[in-house]
């Protein structure tokens, strides 16, 4: 058993899951924040429903998309573009089952920030993208941090969806958590130990400084 390759695999498909939901996630969580519209609720419904859907359902969803007979996968096919049952696979999994922690921590960073530092910039001509990048973006800047992490946090414990999206493939797309579940189903209970302490550890920290993070309030 290689704990450390198994180690930099899932780190580094939930480092890449954070980065694409980033953009998004802070779009999203800024225009919940700021804008009242039609259909408001249904996109907050939306956007936390991998929240309480049960992660082998999400995984269910994802196969039915993206395989080679689903909407989207019939598509990628055509371009060459293979997901299930591989690593682009993992990542997608990490990415949908921590945008919501990423948007609501996110969104509660904007609420907090004080608008009427917006309204003066407006005021003084600043156009809504500079007000944005200058003003709401920084001051919120601590809660999008901690919303990122606990993103990244989420898809370090990912195991529902990814197991049935992208497998247990050893050297392909075994993550920590389905490593752990493979190991202790088949009696390996020491490896299975090893790669608990290890995915305990870095949880911890991850989680530890996204509440401290959280704890800063903007002005």
């Amino acid at each position: 058993m290689d704990v450390w390759q198994i180690t930099r695999f899932t780190v580094a498909c939930a480092i890449a899951a954070t980065v694409m939901v980033l953009p998004p996630g802070v779009a999203i969580a800024w225009v919940l924040a700021r804008r009242r519209f039609t259909g408001r609720t249904l996109v907050e419904t939306l956007v936390s429903l991998p929240l309480v859907l049960p992660p082998v359902a999400t995984g269910l969803i994802l196969l039915m998309v993206l395989s080679r007979r689903g909407a989207i996968g019939r598509i990628l096919e055509s371009l060459g573009i293979e997901v299930v049952f591989t690593w682009k696979a993992v990542v997608l999994a990490m990415a949908i089952m921590g945008l919501p922690l990423l948007v609501r921590t996110a969104r509660a960073g904007f609420e907090q920030v004080n608008q009427r530092y917006e309204q003066v910039a407006s005021t003084l001509g600043a156009p809504p993208s500079r007000v944005f990048f200058t003003i709401s973006l920084p001051l919120a800047w601590p809660s999008i941090v901690a919303g990122a992490v606990l993103a990244f946090a989420r898809g370090l414990g990912e195991f529902g969806a990814t197991i049935i999206v992208a497998g247990s493939i050893p050297g392909a797309t075994r993550t920590l958590a389905v490593a752990i579940y493979s190991y202790a189903e088949t009696g390996q209970d020491r490896e299975a130990a090893a790669l608990l302490v290890v995915s305990a550890t870095i949880a911890f920290l991850a989680l530890w400084y996204a509440n401290r993070l959280a704890g800063r309030r903007p002005a």
